[in-house]
C-alpha cells in the first residue's frame, strides 16, 4: 500500500479552505459543496470534508476533539533551517495560532507548530543541511 491522501472532517469548510489555500499556499484541486481537495506538487491529496457529509460513515458514534487537537498533525517541509523561522513568523502574522516556536531537535530537524482555525496541529519542518 501507498499513502495517498489524508483529510480532516471540519466544522467550517469555507474558513478551512481559506486557511489552507491562502495562508498555507496549497493548490485547491476540487471545490464543491461539502468537500474540498488539495493536491501537492508530488501528487499527495489533502482533503477537507464537512462533518455533516460524513455523519453516516460509521455505526459507531464519531467524536471530535475540542481545542487543540494533539492526536495528529499535518507537516509542511521547507528547504532550510532558517526557513522554518521565516514560515512560522509568516503564518502567525497571517492568522495561524502559534503553538510552538521554532526549535532545533537533537535528531537533526528544526520544527515549529501552529494551529489551523479548527485546532489541528500544523508542523513546519526542515532537515539539517
Amino acid at each position: 500500500m501507498k499513502l495517498g491522501a489524508m483529510g480532516f472532517f471540519v466544522k467550517n469548510l469555507d474558513v478551512m479552505v481559506k486557511f489552507y489555500r491562502d495562508i498555507m499556499n496549497m493548490k485547491l484541486n476540487i471545490d464543491m459543496e461539502g468537500f474540498a481537495g488539495f493536491v501537492t506538487e508530488d501528487g499527495f491529496f489533502f482533503n477537507l470534508c464537512t462533518r455533516s457529509e460524513r455523519v453516516n460513515i460509521s455505526s459507531i458514534p464519531i467524536s471530535y476533539p475540542k481545542g487543540l487537537n494533539g492526536s495528529m498533525q499535518i507537516s509542511f517541509n521547507v528547504q532550510k533551517y532558517e526557513d522554518v523561522d521565516k514560515e512560522y513568523e509568516r503564518l502567525v502574522k497571517a492568522g495561524a495560532t502559534p503553538v510552538s516556536k521554532p526549535i532545533s531537535m537533537p535528531y537533526g530537524l528544526r520544527e515549529a507548530y501552529v494551529a489551523d482555525p479548527e485546532g489541528n496541529l500544523v508542523e513546519i519542518v526542515a532537515s539539517k543541511e
